[in-house]
């Protein structure tokens, strides 16, 4: 089944169980979907839809980081539930160990030497990993292991 047949699926279990949780986020994503259709006038690629999806997620990590910051557990928290939702839709998320090794592999892949070629190594590895990790943990974890190949 694909990722958007399994969307479109959980919305209507969702719909049929009274789920508002569940069938506000499916609503959110369902649109977001269709809005970046609209942007390509075509049916969006797997790649793609994680690529939304991923967009969703930072979007509630944002706002739970902004919530706690303020004060407001309740929002936070429905945050956090709603995040946990839409990983579900996701691939597993790669461990911090998995993640050093596929770092590594790139980095040797492009030959880069030092912090200067961040960009080069970022833009390999996100299109890699997509979906499978967060991007800011992969940015830092990028950004330890250039930092210590000037250090060598």
């Amino acid at each position: 089944m694909s990722l958007y047949q399994e969307i479109d699926t959980a919305f209507k279990a969702a719909l049929k169980g009274k789920e508002q949780l569940k069938l506000a986020v499916l609503r959110m994503v369902r649109a977001a979907l269709k809005n970046r259709e609209v942007e390509e006038r075509r049916k969006l690629t797997e790649a793609e839809i994680v690529a939304v999806i991923s967009s969703q997620i930072k979007q509630r990590r944002e706002a739970n980081a902004e919530y706690t910051k303020a004060g407001r557990l309740d929002l936070a928290q429905q945050e956090q539930e709603e995040l946990r939702f839409l990983l579900s839709f996701l691939p597993p998320q790669l461990s911090e160990a998995d993640l050093k090794a596929e770092i590594a592999a790139v980095i040797k892949e492009v030959g880069a030497k030092g912090p200067h070629d961040l960009g080069k190594v970022m833009k390999v590895i996100m299109s890699k990993l997509a979906g499978r990790a967060d991007g800011k943990v992969i940015n830092e974890l990028v950004k330890q292991q250039l930092t210590a190949l000037t250090q060598v």
